[in-house]
């Protein structure tokens, strides 16, 4: 008698599987190196401590509304840490390919985007760490933020997916530059106009009138909208910003699939 074979399984019903058995691997790296998460959550007290409460004495500086400049800055904060573990994480594909690594990973049956997605999604929970941070800071400073568990979990789901996509960012210019060391630099290059060319740290109406356009493609501005709308309660599309986010990771990770070939090669 003959005996059938399995059918395999179609690739997009292994997808979910193999992006989270990725994004385990990549976070059993924090059980054995903590120390990044340790000095990383020192940026954002920096920034709550000594900017925030400096600025929040002086009231006229940034116009707020009727928001504590703290309560407005908070958010920024949340969306300006998970951007800065984020947009340097195409360096550790590149480290993995230099070890040998990349190559193994490609030559499982597993898609390439789901290789991306894990560690995008990985990178996005890294930025989790940067968020608990702030809520404890908020809640020792007596920030005034929205502590309904439904919109903090909603606040976590955006600063993922946020990171998700500045991680795919970094791996989209892993592939293109290739090198460790111009990819430094250009993350270097890069962070800093994507953080002042938001909303983070001031509305737009105070930038100069010959920039104020640049916010509305910077998919940080949305994140941290979407944060604002979901902690302060300040009004804000928050279909639009969650629909920016998603699709900018889409983009990201389609991206990243594709030039992860060239990155092996390189």
């Amino acid at each position: 008698m003959i005996t059938a074979l399995p059918r395999s399984r179609p690739a997009w019903q292994l997808l979910p599987s193999r992006i989270l058995t990725f994004c385990l691997v990549e976070l059993r790296r924090i059980r054995h190196d903590r120390s990044e998460l340790y000095t990383r959550a020192i940026q954002p007290i920096l920034w709550l401590l000594i900017y925030g409460e400096t600025l929040n004495h002086i009231r006229r500086a940034i116009p707020t509304g009727h928001v504590p400049y703290l309560e407005y800055l908070a958010p920024g904060i949340m969306a300006q840490s998970a951007l800065f573990i984020a947009i340097f994480y195409g360096i550790q594909i590149i480290w993995e390919r230099d070890a040998g690594m990349l190559t193994k990973l490609m030559a499982t049956p597993s898609p390439r985007a789901a290789l991306i997605s894990g560690k995008a999604f990985a990178a996005g929970i890294r930025g989790l760490s940067q968020v608990v941070v702030i809520l404890a800071l908020s809640a020792i400073l007596q920030i005034h933020l929205n502590w309904n568990p439904l919109h903090l979990i909603g606040a976590a789901l955006v600063v993922i997916v946020s990171a998700g996509f500045f991680a795919c960012l970094s791996m989209v210019l892993a592939g293109l530059v290739v090198s460790r060391d111009r990819l430094m630099g250009i993350g270097q290059a890069i962070t800093m106009p994507l953080f002042f060319a938001s909303t983070a740290l001031y509305p737009v109406k105070i930038m100069p009138a010959w920039i104020q356009w640049l916010p509305s493609i910077n998919p940080l501005t949305y994140e941290v909208d979407a944060l604002r709308g979901l902690l302060i309660n300040q009004p804000t599309n928050l279909l639009l910003d969650i629909g920016v986010l998603v699709v900018a990771l889409m983009v990201g990770v389609a991206a990243a699939a594709a030039l992860l070939g060239r990155l092996a090669r390189g």
